[in-house]
């Protein structure tokens, strides 16, 4: 080889190594680049970068492998510098210009395996440009590929398991089973202790329509006094809640995103209201749901309404018995604002946050949709937006009042 490859003296094979290593380095830096991109889904700047990011150190990776061009090397010192110098920017003070940066971070496992293998493409890539095909020491690339591959694959795996974003008052989402079975309704225990069976045989589906008269009768084991409590709940809601359609309305209320739209739906909470003495009044919701719009417009689709953070979730009174099922959010971690907190993690294993994340106090909830919902008016989102439900419970799907 001649020219750009720079090759003057000594055994090609050897410099093949070098340029070998630093790209395998690169691409594997670059595969865990793509696989946080999905993980970071819920911002989709960020998302878009680490796309960006991680195709760059792959494909440049790649083509110094391959070809052993400075022009190659050049590309992969230039994007790892760039990798490797915004990872160290995110651990001391955050990027404030890129929505899921903002906060600091303590090194994890996943992001300093990335970092490192960045660094490892940076200084083979530089000894490339700088020194040409000067003989390096004879390196078998079996043992090396097979560690790049099993450090990435090591970190990929243990990335997926801190998502960092989150639902509403959650959102953010590892996948929990729906609980729905299709065709058949089951049974639940109400806060109670007390089960409701509706029915082991397959009923008639009536979609829940919010444009006709709300009649949630046909559910085994729901007193006449928690059918008539639903009902009302729903109905005012209905009727009450459209006046919160425009955001600005909600905004000049105190409402603030928690900043969850990418999941689909974006929760808008009044912080303040949590802890009064108002509650399950669509005049005074604790929470508000939107379902973002391609348009860039966002569509009220929901209530959340939370109950005080003083009332446990096992201690919900029963008032629509096997019609209402509460849950509640307590894997997320938010930014530290006392105004406008934003979902920003899960927490760890032992349930902490990691700082400068904080937990918030658990508050019962329950949505009230005004929009046609396929598992009735009070199903809660599906994954982790689904949230805790009491123990012993199975997931509602009310096919009686969905379709």
């Amino acid at each position: 080889m001649a020219g750009d490859s720079g090759e003057r003296t000594g055994d090609a094979s050897t410099w093949l190594d070098r340029a070998q290593l630093a790209g395998l380095a690169s691409a594997g830096a670059g595969a865990i680049h793509l696989a946080a991109a999905g993980i970071h889904a819920e911002h989709p700047t960020l998302a878009r970068l680490f796309v960006l990011l991680g195709a760059l150190q792959i494909i440049a990776g790649l083509v110094l492998a391959l070809s052993a061009r400075r022009a190659a090397a050049v590309a992969v010192a230039v994007v790892s510098a760039a990798a490797v110098g915004g990872w160290m920017l995110t651990r001391m003070s955050g990027i404030s210009w890129i929505t899921g940066l903002e906060e600091a971070e303590s090194p994890q496992f996943a992001d300093t395996v990335c970092a490192g293998l960045g660094v490892v493409a940076l200084v083979l890539a530089v000894v490339v440009v700088v020194l040409g095909a000067r003989p390096a020491p004879k390196v078998s690339l079996v043992p090396p590929g097979a560690v790049v591959a099993v450090v990435s694959v090591a970190a990929m795996f243990t990335g997926a398991t801190h998502v960092h974003s989150h639902d509403a008052a959650g959102q953010a989402h590892a996948a929990s089973a729906s609980g729905h079975e299709h065709g058949t309704t089951s049974p639940t225990t109400d806060t109670a202790g007390n089960a409701h069976d509706h029915g082991s045989t397959e009923v008639t589906t009536a979609p829940f329509d919010p444009v006709q008269p709300v009649d949630l009768s046909g559910v085994d084991g729901v007193t006449p006094e928690q059918e008539a409590f639903a009902e009302d709940l729903v109905t005012r809601t209905l009727r009450d809640l459209p006046q919160w359609s425009d955001p600005e309305v909600a905004d000049a209320a105190g409402f603030h995103s928690i900043g969850d739209a990418a999941t689909g739906h974006e929760h808008y909470v009044q912080w303040d209201w949590i802890n009064d003495d108002v509650m399950l009044d669509p005049n005074h919701p604790e929470s508000l749901v939107y379902e973002p719009q391609p348009d860039g417009s966002k569509r009220l689709v929901s209530a959340m309404y939370m109950l005080p953070t003083s009332m446990a979730l096992e201690d919900v009174p029963d008032w629509g018995g096997a019609l209402m099922q509460w849950h509640v959010h307590d894997n997320l971690c938010y930014t530290d604002d006392p105004v406008a907190p934003l979902v920003r993690g899960l927490t760890a294993a032992d349930g902490t946050c990691r700082p400068p994340l904080v937990k918030h106090d658990e508050a019962a909830m329950i949505h009230v949709w005004i929009v046609p919902q396929e598992c009735g008016p009070f199903a809660s989102l599906e994954g982790v937006g689904a949230g805790r439900i009491p123990e012993g419970e199975q997931r509602l799907c009310d096919h009686v009042h969905g379709s």
